[in-house]
């Protein structure tokens, strides 16, 4: 199953928020730091929770997936 990016969100609390409400509705998803994140939680021993993340979900379910992200 090829995984391709949905969105990039602010941080780690934001994608687990909207993993939450994929999975909910039935899209099995995952994420990861984007490549621009590399380390930023480390800062004075934090806990990875800085920087942007990647919200992937399979190809197959773009489209119904897109229709679940929030208005901006």
């Amino acid at each position: 199953m090829e995984m391709v990016t949905l969105t990039v969100v602010a941080n780690l609390l934001e994608a687990e928020q909207l993993a939450g409400l994929l999975r909910t509705n039935g899209i099995e998803c995952m994420f990861r730091p984007s490549n621009t994140s590399a380390g930023a939680g480390t800062f004075g021993g934090g806990v990875g929770m800085a920087g942007p993340t990647e919200v992937l979900v399979a190809e197959s379910d773009l489209e119904a997936a897109r229709e679940l992200l929030p208005e901006s």
